[in-house]
């Protein structure tokens, strides 16, 4: 069993499921609509060397996301 770890904490090359969605009202509703849902398979492509922003590929399409932003996105 893997153990959970948000988004954030995730190197290149790493691919999991979400499994769930922190964030309070607008951040978290940004996150589902960029389909960041419950279930879907997340691949961490790059990772800036500050750590900031993460480039991801959810749904089959590239996403960047600041690191407060993936913190709020645990991983299973």
């Amino acid at each position: 069993m893997q153990a959970q770890k948000t988004l954030r904490e995730m190197s290149a090359g790493e691919s999991l499921r979400v499994q769930k969605i922190g964030g309070k009202g607008a951040l978290r509703q940004r996150l589902l609509d960029m389909g960041l849902t419950k279930g879907a398979q997340v691949t961490v492509r790059k990772v800036a060397p500050l750590g900031d922003p993460i480039e991801v590929t959810v749904r089959s399409y590239e996403l960047s996301l600041r690191k407060a932003e993936a913190a709020c996105i645990v991983m299973a």
